[in-house]
């Protein structure tokens, strides 16, 4: 009798392990994913996010999908990625400037005037070697999560309540930048002051004098109503405004080598079909904004920057690192 029920709670305890195995399979293979980002749904952010759920879900046969978290709901870039480091968020989408507070060699794709039009910078956004390359060094240099892949807001441009026309009428001025080694450098080359705040902050900034002249993409400056505080916006295309799709090292590993591939290929379809959407996207808000009444100062002579920023991109990638090094030589190669 006893071996009896021996044997039946043996058998008892194989099919309740196999009950919480099979059930614990099911909900690895069906998963909704975070996904953080800290501009609104109408910018190339969330251009991006749909395009990578819209191909993961594809390659999961609707098993992966991502739940989006815009408008920095679950805290702006430097914090995003602190949360997901820490596990808490599963993906998330920073200005490679950003990514530079954690790898500095990041700052690279900050440098100005590395990209010799738009037709270029979304050529090298699709290469696989630069991608690779920006892919490795952040692998080596940081802890807690990996790059996916790369892609853009398109080129980044000054505004204030004057106009910029040439490196002249920035001397002097205080420029709110990004916390980078590149931005540090090259602004002060053009005559200006440097000022790091959160992206949030800008709005504020600005209305107050803190700072005369923020630079970003036009759809952010559209969509963040940037405008109502610096009503004229001047072309200066000094930099592209490249960003780069994270994932968290604790939901890397919790994926096998299938689910693996589906990410990677959502991240890859977004370096190839992003680019051109938000290049086009930033043309649109160009016209909006002009109907709205805002003053867009086309033909800025981009002369005394760009001769200006020239010394300074080899001397910043060689300060920033071997990595900096490699990934210049290959986005200058990029025919």
């Amino acid at each position: 009798m006893s071996k009896t029920i021996t044997r039946r709670t043996a058998l008892s305890v194989s099919l309740l392990a196999a009950g919480v195995l099979v059930a614990g399979q099911a909900t690895a293979q069906n998963r909704q994913f975070s996904f953080a980002y800290d501009q609104p749904t109408s910018t190339a952010y969330g251009i991006a996010a749909n395009i990578f759920d819209a191909k993961l879900k594809e390659l999961s046969g609707g098993k992966f999908t991502i739940n989006q978290f815009p408008g920095g709901q679950l805290g702006q870039e430097p914090q995003a990625l602190q949360k997901m480091r820490a596990g808490d968020i599963d993906f998330v989408i920073t200005a490679t400037a950003n990514a530079a507070t954690l790898a500095p060699e990041a700052g690279v794709f900050s440098l100005h005037f590395i990209f010799r039009d738009q037709g270029h910078l979304t050529r090298v956004l699709a290469d696989p070697e630069v991608s690779k390359a920006f892919r490795d060094m952040i692998k080596e240099k940081v802890q807690g999560a990996q790059v996916l892949g790369l892609m853009t807001m398109g080129m980044r441009n000054m505004y204030s309540k004057k106009e910029i026309k040439s490196v002249e009428d920035i001397k002097g001025q205080k420029v709110r930048v990004q916390a980078t080694k590149t931005e540090d450098t090259h602004f002060p080359a053009y005559g200006a002051q440097t000022v790091h705040m959160p992206f949030g902050e800008v709005y504020t900034s600005l209305q107050t004098g803190v700072v005369n002249v923020a630079e970003n993409g036009v759809n952010v400056y559209l969509a963040n109503k940037h405008y109502e505080v610096a009503p004229i916006l001047s072309m200066t295309e000094h930099e592209a405004n490249n960003n780069c799709i994270w994932v968290s090292q604790k939901t890397w590993d919790s994926l096998n080598d299938e689910q693996k591939k589906w990410v990677q290929a959502a991240a890859d379809e977004v370096s190839k079909t992003e680019p051109a959407k938000a290049l086009q996207l930033e043309k649109d808000s160009a016209e909006r904004l002009k109907k709205m009444g805002v003053k867009v100062v086309d033909g800025v002579d981009k002369t005394g920057f760009a001769k200006a920023a020239a010394p300074i991109q080899d001397q910043l990638a060689v300060e920033l690192g071997p990595h900096a090094v490699k990934i210049l030589g290959l986005v200058r190669n990029v025919k």
